[in-house]
C-alpha cells in the first residue's frame, strides 16, 4: 500500500520578505517529522512584490517538495480552495506564512486526519490550561469575542474558527469546500460551520501560538465580513432546519 500524502499549503500575499526562510524552514520540519510523502505548495494570491518569483525560484530548486500556484486575484479562501481542489493529497493542511502557529503541531493535525478518523483539524488558541498563546490583548479580547459569538448563534462546538492551522480530508475537500461561498478570512469559518453541521468529524487541536507583528490583516474590515458571513449561514442553517432549502445528502 502506497504511503499516505499530505500537501502543506502557505497562501501568500506580497511576502516576498520572509517567504524562503518559511519554505526552508517547513522543509526541514517536514522532512525531519513527517513520516507520509510530502509536498510544500505556495498559493500567491495577487502578490506585486516579487512573491511569485521567490515561489517558482523554490520550486525549481526543490521540484519534488516544494509546489507554486499563482492567482491574479486576492483572497485567503481563494487561494486555499485553488489549491485544495487541484491536489490530490489525501490530506491538505494550510499554515499561515509567519508561522505563528509551532510546528509541532503540523503532525498532530495530519494524525487527526490519518489515523484519528477525524476529516477537520483545526488548531486552536483558546482551549483553556491547554493552549499557550501570546498575543496583544485587543487581539485576544476581538478572537474571544467572535469565537463566542460564532458559537451562541451558529450552535457549533469547535473552540477557534479563525486559527490559521488547519488540515482537510480528501473526502471534506470534495463535500464540503464547494458549498463554501466566501473568498477571504470566513473562509475558515464557513468551512467548520458546514463540516459540522453535516456531521463530520472536527479535531480540536490544542496548538502554542505566537503574535506576527507584521501582520497586515485588516481587523474593522475583516470583523464586519465576518458578521456578516455569520448571519448568512444562520439564515441557512434556519432553512435546513424548516425545510425551505435542504442541505446536502452527502453525510459522513
Amino acid at each position: 500500500m502506497s504511503p499516505p500524502t499530505v500537501d502543506v499549503m502557505i497562501p501568500v500575499l506580497n511576502e516576498a520578505h520572509v517567504l524562503e526562510k518559511s519554505v526552508q524552514t517547513v522543509r526541514e520540519f517536514c522532512t525531519a517529522n513527517l513520516p507520509y510523502r510530502w509536498r510544500v505548495v505556495v498559493v500567491d494570491n495577487g502578490s506585486t512584490d516579487g512573491t511569485q518569483d521567490v515561489a517558482a525560484r523554490l520550486k525549481e530548486q526543490f521540484p519534488a517538495e516544494v509546489d507554486f500556484y499563482h492567482l491574479t486575484e486576492r483572497g485567503r479562501g481563494r487561494a486555499l480552495r485553488h489549491a485544495w481542489t487541484r491536489s490530490t493529497a489525501d490530506v491538505c493542511c494550510y499554515m499561515d506564512v509567519d508561522l505563528s502557529t509551532e510546528l509541532p503541531a503540523l503532525p498532530k493535525i495530519v494524525d487527526a486526519i490519518l489515523n484519528g478518523g477525524c476529516d477537520v483539524a483545526t488548531g486552536s488558541r483558546l482551549q483553556k490550561g491547554k493552549s499557550k498563546v501570546t498575543r496583544s490583548r485587543k487581539r485576544y479580547i476581538i478572537s474571544r469575542c467572535y469565537n463566542i459569538l460564532v458559537r451562541r448563534v451558529l450552535g457549533i462546538h469547535f473552540s477557534d474558527a479563525q486559527c490559521g492551522f488547519k488540515a482537510v480530508s480528501r473526502r471534506a475537500i470534495e463535500r464540503i469546500v464547494p458549498q463554501i461561498k466566501d473568498q477571504t478570512w470566513f473562509f475558515d469559518t464557513e468551512l467548520l460551520v458546514l463540516a459540522e453541521k453535516q456531521g463530520y468529524r472536527i479535531g480540536d487541536i490544542a496548538v502554542r501560538w505566537i503574535e506576527d507583528d507584521d501582520s497586515r490583516v485588516k481587523i474593522a474590515k475583516t470583523a464586519w465580513d465576518d458578521i456578516k458571513g455569520v448571519i448568512r449561514l444562520r439564515i441557512l442553517l434556519w432553512q435546513w432546519w424548516f425545510g425551505a432549502g435542504d442541505p446536502p445528502k452527502h453525510r459522513a
